[in-house]
């Protein structure tokens, strides 16, 4: 009798008409081009017989676009492969026959098993979707944490290949001081004569300050849109912004990013004017997202926050990205403070409290990386010491950026519904006076 009917409900199931999907928005598409058009200009340049690069997430991209240099970016790569659900036989690899420690950040395992590969001393089999190239150089610089150095370091000998090193410093105020500006200002202006020795580029001036426009219209354009977000309701999803993070990663000095920024400002305005939202139910609750996106997990994150009509509203990762400034001594200031492994407490409080008084935000969601352990320390304190003083309650969970196995579904949820009985309970209080 059950199986009559479960085969009678299946095929109820099976010849209902499929529900909709709703379509790519247009900048997403344009997201899509320029990935595939940075792959493929890597993989032409080496044809070509010309250097190419790779370069960590927050380097001063604006100076590889000023000499012309191909570049790619490992972080924005593992994240893909990591999204892709493509992580494991990489992550088996880099912890067996490479002989990595498995509390490596999980991007180091994914990329040095990938290099491997490209090194000729593994048999993994690659994936479909964007193929780094081997590079011939590597750029890098420590404002994002330290084990990204000793991760280049790895990959320059594994590969015999030099590293153009920037060292930031660790900023105990709100600002950068101007000897820190003088000390990281002198490593530019020696990395560039360096690389243009290393890759028989020019420094053009005149083409610096173009790319150095463009690169700060794509900041403000991108900081732009996720402020749009403060809006009720948010006329995106806000997991949708981690989509186009890759184009202010790996592309900030480009006038296609510019297109594409524009293009989502443009869909985002329309929402507003219309009173939608592209946030697939009613938003019930704003919060933030502190940390970066757990990528093998994300549709789960996203599933389990819209059964509660939680918008993600706020997040101080995709923001890291925006950075402005308006000569060489200015770059060296901005670099130095775009990312959290130069800053104190005070200043990341004072970045999240702004954040989530903008965006009126009910409750934080706090991802524990495993990968990023440094800044988890630090984030604890930072979380308790915020909700004391936003009056909002944050809760936190087990996770990686892509390590798919340091996450569990089951506590996601009851972390997620926990949090929504406290907020519930504290909008309950303020509607009772």
């Amino acid at each position: 009798m059950s199986e009559n009917h479960t085969g009678t409900r299946a095929a109820a199931e099976s010849s209902a008409p499929a529900k909709p999907k709703r379509p790519k928005a247009r900048s997403l598409l344009m997201i899509g081009e320029q990935t595939n058009a940075l792959f493929e200009s890597a993989r032409l340049a080496k044809e070509r017989g010309e250097m190419v690069g790779w370069s960590a997430s927050i380097f001063p991209q604006e100076i590889a676009e000023t000499l012309g240099l191909v570049v790619l970016y490992p972080e924005n790569h593992t994240a893909g492969i990591a999204a892709r659900h493509q992580a494991d036989p990489f992550l088996q690899e880099c912890e067996g026959p490479l002989g990595y420690s498995s509390d490596l950040c999980a991007y180091a395992k994914l990329n040095l098993a990938y290099t491997a590969v490209l090194n000729g001393e593994s048999g993994v089999e690659l994936p479909d979707g964007g193929r780094m190239v081997r590079p011939d150089f590597l750029l890098l610089t420590n404002n994002i944490c330290n084990q990204l150095t000793k991760w280049y370091e790895n990959l320059a000998k594994q590969l015999d290949i030099p590293i153009f090193f920037i060292d930031t410093c660790y900023n105990p105020n709100d600002y950068v001081t101007e000897s820190r500006v003088r000390y990281v200002r002198a490593q530019i202006d020696q990395l560039i004569h360096d690389l243009c020795a290393c890759t028989g580029k020019t420094w053009d001036e005149a083409r610096f300050r173009k790319v150095m426009k463009i690169s700060q219209e794509n900041s403000r354009l991108w900081e732009r849109a996720n402020n749009l977000m403060d809006h009720k309701p948010a006329p995106i999803g806000g997991f949708e912004l981690f989509n186009y993070m890759s184009a202010m990663v790996c592309n900030r000095g480009k006038t296609s990013t510019t297109a594409i920024m524009e293009q989502l400002n443009r869909e985002m305005e329309e929402n507003i004017a219309l009173g939608k939202s592209t946030f697939p139910v009613d938003e019930q609750y704003r919060v933030s997202w502190d940390g970066i996106a757990c990528w093998p997990y994300l549709s789960h994150n996203l599933r389990t926050l819209k059964q509660y009509g939680i918008n993600m509203v706020a997040s101080s990762y995709g923001k890291a990205w925006a950075i402005e400034y308006d000569d060489l001594d200015g770059m060296a200031r901005a670099y130095c403070f775009a990312s959290t492994n130069g800053d104190n407490a005070t200043t990341m409080l004072s970045r999240r409290l702004e954040a989530l008084k903008r965006m009126d935000c009910e409750g934080t969601i706090y991802h524990v990386n495993r990968s990023c352990k440094v800044m988890d320390c630090q984030m604890m304190e930072v979380q308790r010491q915020l909700s004391a003083l936003a009056g909002v309650p944050f809760t936190s969970f087990d996770g990686d950026q892509a390590d798919y196995r340091n996450y569990s579904e089951s506590q996601f949820e009851t972390r997620i519904q926990g949090l929504v009985e406290v907020m519930r309970q504290n909008r309950e209080a303020r509607e009772n006076g």
